[in-house]
């Protein structure tokens, strides 16, 4: 378990060439709906894209690496291969918010013990998606999750005295993530 935990970065660079399914996303998906949900309401809807029109269409309503200022995103060739996106059904319930990171975290773990991985994106430009997509106001669009077969290393450090946790590129391009201690994040 550890090491599909350790193994499930948030990856912004893919193999774009490297096509799935939509059955993959079907199957990443059933992970989810049989996730914990508050109050059993199962609230979380998904809308799945695959498909490279769609994906440039999603791709373009999103906004990549906060700590990244001079990075764009990925650039073409290294964009994701699919998208899932997750959505709050307001009729059913109108908080979701401890579902959509348990399905979220779930839905991750699915894609790299399938050798995928994936980035969860809460910068999305929400209003222009939802017409591009004709998503209908009763859907709260709650994440988007980027997939693909990983281009990048990821590596975790251990944070710095300064305590910064801003991840970075190095000069090879691997993206380096800070990360508290053990001893710091347990208090008794």
């Amino acid at each position: 378990m550890r090491d599909l935990v350790s193994k499930n970065r948030s990856y912004r660079r893919f193999h774009e060439d490297y096509a799935i399914d939509v059955e993959t996303l079907k199957e990443l998906v059933d992970l989810a709906r049989l996730t914990a949900s508050a109050a059993n309401k199962q609230p979380l809807k998904y809308i799945l894209s695959c498909d490279r029109r769609k994906n440039a269409l999603i791709f373009s309503h999103l906004a990549w690496a906060g700590y990244l200022k001079d990075w764009p995103g990925p650039s073409e060739g290294e964009r994701p291969s699919g998208y899932i996106i997750m959505l709050g059904d307001k009729s059913i319930s109108e908080n979701f918010n401890f579902d959509n990171g348990i399905a979220a975290q779930t839905i991750l773990l699915g894609a790299v013990s399938k050798g995928l991985g994936g980035c969860m994106i809460a910068s999305i430009q929400r209003d222009k998606l939802r017409e591009a997509l004709t998503i209908p106001a009763r859907y709260e669009i709650v994440l988007v999750i980027a997939l693909g077969k990983p281009k990048e290393t990821v590596i975790i450090e251990k944070m710095g005295p300064e305590g910064d946790v801003k991840y970075w590129h190095d000069s090879e391009g691997k993206h380096h993530v800070p990360k508290r201690s053990l001893e710091e994040v347990i208090l008794s």
